[in-house]
């Protein structure tokens, strides 16, 4: 049977549209030679689109010219650190406090520099405005002198590199970083100049409370209606299902949770049109299940050393009566590590690699909402039990059973 040719165009038409849809969640900062360079062509194509549905759905904004595209997003947990930056290649490592003072920093020299500077005039630019009397009234300080201060920046530029805020013309990052050379770069002033996500300038808040702050950053206008405190509740609603991979009903309000009781259907549904991302909804809560595999900056299951002993702790976790504590955690990867060593890293045999590994897998855990840290220890979250085992149950078939 000959399918219509309008029909093939709309499905082609809606491919697209969640294809770049899905591109500006993974990365809300597209550029026109990145790796995205595709996704963004068709976000410029879809713009119109997008920009209304994002704007309408979750209140974020999307701007798009010929450089770059970028979606404003506002997480729906503020507070939420278990998604830090990270380094752009290797290890990967999240980014300490003195990096994140860093990249403001950074940024703020770029955006009063040249449309080209070199790593070592950016340094020295850097260290300028470090020596500001509350910066070292917070303890921070930079010089620049140690080779530690140097891997920091030379880091954040590299997180720039990726993002496409800069590009390098000539040089490396080592060299600088051994102090044997210089970097030269090429500032993409419009990229740059989407980089911040805030509704409201820094230099306005009033706040000192850093929650307090952030709040004031990213409110858009006063809840002096039902219809805007309507719109807000779905909009943070929205958000989580969108960013976060659990959203649990014990950790909204009585307001929004009444919201969402009513809503829940229209809201996961206009996500799914969008993302195709499919609801899966639980007595504990919803998240969106992705069948794609690839919206989320944390896996699990994952392959290697950790991946294994992350999924054995999770085991571990779910079937557990009461909170773990990291030091009980620590003892049963040494017991594993006697079952499973033969297929982990050799570090992660050594003794004392334990408390390590134990670590990095309470973060992962923590990072898809698998599991809490408290006082007592860590506790499992209803998530979890999906990596609970059952006990072995052996099958006999033909003359055996």
């Amino acid at each position: 049977m000959t399918v219509p040719l309008a029909e093939v165009l709309d499905g082609q038409r809606e491919a697209d549209l969640r294809r770049a849809a899905r591109a500006l969640l993974k990365e809300p900062l597209l550029t026109s030679d990145g790796p995205y360079a595709d996704e963004f062509r068709l976000v410029r194509r879809h713009a119109a689109e997008l920009r209304d549905w994002f704007a309408r759905n979750v209140g974020w904004t999307l701007r798009t010219d010929a450089d770059a595209a970028r979606l404003r997003k506002t997480p729906g947990t503020l507070t939420d650190a278990t998604h830090p930056a990270r380094e752009a290649s290797g290890s990967r490592l999240p980014f300490t406090r003195r990096r994140y003072v860093l990249l403001c920093l950074t940024l703020a020299a770029l955006e009063r520099g040249e449309a080209q500077v070199a790593l070592g005039r950016l340094a020295e630019h850097v260290v300028l405005a470090a020596a500001d009397p509350e910066l070292v009234a917070a303890g921070i300080t930079f010089t620049l002198e140690r080779r530690d201060e140097r891997l920091d920046l030379a880091a954040v530029v590299r997180l720039l590199l990726q993002l496409g805020v800069l590009r390098r013309v000539a040089g490396e990052e080592e060299a600088y970083v051994s102090g044997s050379g210089d970097v030269l770069y090429d500032v993409r002033r419009r990229v740059l100049a989407g980089m911040p996500a805030a509704l409201c300038g820094p230099s306005l808040i009033e706040a000192e409370d850093v929650e307090d702050r952030l709040v004031e950053m990213t409110t858009q206008t006063a809840l002096d209606s039902d219809e805007l405190r309507f719109r807000a509740i779905r909009w943070k609603l929205t958000r989580r299902l969108l960013d976060d991979p659990v959203l649990y009903y014990d950790q909204l309000t009585d307001e929004e949770l009444i919201y969402l009781t009513r809503q829940r259907g229209f809201i996961t549904a206009r996500i799914g049109e969008l993302t195709g991302l499919v609801a899966e909804t639980r007595a504990e809560g919803i998240t969106m299940v992705d069948p794609q595999d690839d919206l989320t900056d944390v896996r699990m299951p994952e392959q290697g050393t950790h991946g294994h002993v992350t999924l054995l702790l999770a085991q571990h976790l779910a079937q557990a009566d009461g909170p773990v504590t990291p030091a009980e955690l620590a003892l049963l990867v040494r017991e594993l590590a006697a079952e499973h060593g033969n297929f982990w890293s050799k570090t992660a045999r050594e003794p004392g690699a334990e408390p390590a590994l134990v670590e990095q897998a309470l973060a992962k855990l923590e990072a898809l909402g698998l599991a809490e840290r408290t006082a007592r220890g860590v506790v499992p979250r209803p998530a979890l039990a999906r990596y609970a085992v059952g006990d072995a149950l052996v099958q006999h078939t033909g003359d055996e059973r």
